[in-house]
């Protein structure tokens, strides 16, 4: 069932895209640095994948803990292997230079 356009809905500033307009449609690339200049063109094309580099990088480990520990961590919702790792971080702080 097509809909039943409502002028009242129009937006003016903001028309639909037609096949005329993506025909006269061109790459960023093209247009950006013409807007915004060469450098800032080529920083805003560059490819950003994943999560932006951490300073200091996790380490992945296997570690077999009690089944009460994690149960009570997960408990507390999302999130909780940050604080179990805040938790080790907490007690490591309390133990320093204790061997």
């Amino acid at each position: 069932m097509p809909r039943t356009p409502r002028p009242e809905a129009v937006d003016s500033d903001n028309p639909e895209a037609t096949q005329a307009w993506f025909a006269r449609a061109r790459p960023a690339a093209d247009v950006l640095p013409g807007l915004v200049g060469e450098a800032a063109a080529k920083d805003m094309l560059a490819p950003r994948r994943g999560r932006p580099p951490l300073d200091q990088t996790k380490e992945h480990v296997n570690i077999r803990l009690d089944a009460d520990i994690v149960r009570s961590f997960k408990s507390t919702g999302a999130g909780w292997q940050t604080r179990l790792n805040n938790a080790l971080r907490d007690w490591l702080r309390s133990h320093a230079g204790r061997s």
